[in-house]
């Protein structure tokens, strides 16, 4: 049985909002997702979150592709200077009449086109668990006791990279997002996978995997926030026809408002990272993961 579908539009927008800044600043979307429901009293949504199918697995489908596209918005002029290299490239191959699609260490390889197949060779990692692992890892831990222990330990994630980095000295050297390898694309990217355990942030992980892959912290923001677009919107899209069967009746005009409010606060929130990278660092949200997850370990143990 289906849970009764029972969704404000105040829930909708706050939990839109709520969404598009968790899901880039470092601090869990899904964790908050699964504990503000249930630090509001909102029985309707907590009930709902660990079933099966419902409505609400449904909605946050919606939210996602809101989210999603406020990161497309903001990142335009790159995605599109990153299609229209895949183009120059392939023409450049035909010309040359040799196979320079995957000839990495080729210096006369188009840079956007390098970018482009890095971040897809960074996406087939959580693709691949996700469709194999989401729906059964949301079902088991999407509750607040263990949202809340994941975000203690998103916090330590944090903090402990932040110390890491700190280790290498002020005069460390940094890479290019650029000059990353596929072999180090891929790795950022299998960081991704912690991401679908409530209360660890995608970003969150995959900025600590590119900082210790040698990135600054904002080269690590910018790869992180590319990489996670396809990722969300592809996972969004592919669930999304289920918004529109028995699991969208009664909140298909509440999931529309709050994916345009995601959509919204992603965009303000990455515009906003961006800038916080260029000369602050993790430990802020390092700080914020720990003592909320903790203190929200008290309140549901």
């Amino acid at each position: 049985m289906f849970a009764a579908a029972s969704l404000s539009y105040m829930q909708a927008i706050i939990m839109g909002i709520v969404q598009g800044v968790t899901e880039l600043f470092p601090i869990s979307s899904l964790g908050h997702g699964v504990l503000l429901p249930a630090l509001l009293g909102w029985h309707n949504l907590v009930n709902s979150q660990s079933a099966s199918q419902s409505f609400f697995l449904v909605f946050l489908v919606g939210l996602h592709v809101g989210t999603a596209l406020g990161l497309i918005v903001y990142y335009r002029t790159t995605w599109i200077a990153l299609f229209r290299g895949f183009f120059t490239q392939l023409g450049a191959t035909r010309r040359k009449g040799i196979p320079s699609l995957w000839q990495f260490r080729d210096p006369g390889m188009n840079a956007h086109y390098r970018l482009l197949v890095i971040l897809a060779i960074g996406s087939v990692p959580v693709g691949i668990a996700g469709l194999f692992l989401e729906h059964k890892l949301r079902v088991l831990f999407a509750k607040p006791l263990a949202a809340a222990v994941f975000l203690t330990i998103n916090g330590v994630i944090l903090l402990v990279g932040e110390r890491m980095l700190r280790s290498r000295g002020r005069h460390a050297r940094y890479k290019r997002l650029a000059d990353t390898t596929p072999l180090g694309a891929l790795a950022i990217g299998t960081s991704q996978i912690l991401a679908l355990l409530a209360g660890i942030s995608r970003s969150g992980v995959t900025m600590v995997a590119g900082l210790l892959g040698g990135l600054d912290h904002e080269e690590a923001a910018n790869f992180s926030f590319l990489l996670a677009t396809p990722v969300i919107l592809v996972a969004g899209l592919y669930k999304l026809p289920q918004l529109f069967g028995s699991l969208g009746d009664g909140v298909r005009s509440q999931t529309l408002v709050g994916a345009l409010c995601a959509m919204v606060a992603a965009f303000i929130a990455v515009k906003f990272l961006t800038k916080w990278f260029n000369t602050r660092t993790l430990v802020p949200f390092g700080v914020y993961s720990l003592v909320v997850g903790l203190l929200c370990v008290v309140r549901f143990a």
